[in-house]
């Protein structure tokens, strides 16, 4: 059985555990974790994910990041300037993250999100060197009732995450989901 199959047949074992209602909102985070050269098949594979969600009874929608810095930083007043200064985007770097946050609650907004719902976000990926995913979750894990999913090319190990095998590595209280932890 192939990477992306076992961690499909690990996050089907833990979705379909009941869940409480009472967990704080990082507890409500699932980060499935893979290899980084697994992103083309895990993004093919995205509707397994789904109908396993919908076979335990939850709801199913997914939040792209993957255009984000694109539509953000070209809807700035100044883009051009970003274009032929790069160095100047870390000063505007954090209304990319609030940028963001309201993109995503709109589209809870718009797509109804219940405490019965996983929320998927895809293309994490893009975010490397711009923000940390940390950062994100802190930011978007309030705003879910249900369960965020966070796709994540990267690796865990001792309750240490880091995307794309980068060094900046952090601690997060997630449920880490590999291709190889059974639940």
């Amino acid at each position: 059985m192939s990477k992306v199959k076992r961690l499909i047949q690990s996050y089907s074992n833990f979705i379909s555990v009941p869940w409480r209602n009472d967990t704080a909102a990082a507890q409500r985070v699932i980060f499935c974790v893979y290899n980084e050269t697994e992103e083309r098949g895990i993004r093919a594979k995205k509707e397994e994910f789904e109908l396993v969600t919908h076979q335990a009874g939850h709801e199913w929608v997914v939040f792209d990041l993957t255009d984000t810095f694109a539509l953000w930083l070209s809807s700035q007043r100044y883009s051009e300037s970003y274009f032929k200064k790069p160095d100047l985007l870390p000063t505007l770097l954090p209304r990319y993250l609030d940028f963001i946050k309201t993109t995503f609650e709109t589209f809870i907004e718009e797509n109804k999100i219940n405490s019965n719902t996983v929320v998927a976000l895809e293309g994490v990926g893009g975010l490397f060197g711009l923000l940390k995913v940390r950062d994100l979750v802190d930011q978007l894990a309030p705003l879910i009732t249900g369960r965020l999913l966070v796709l994540f090319p990267g690796s865990y190990e001792n309750n240490n995450y880091r995307l794309l095998d980068g060094y900046d590595g952090w601690n997060y209280l997630a449920v880490p989901i590999t291709a190889d932890k059974e639940f």
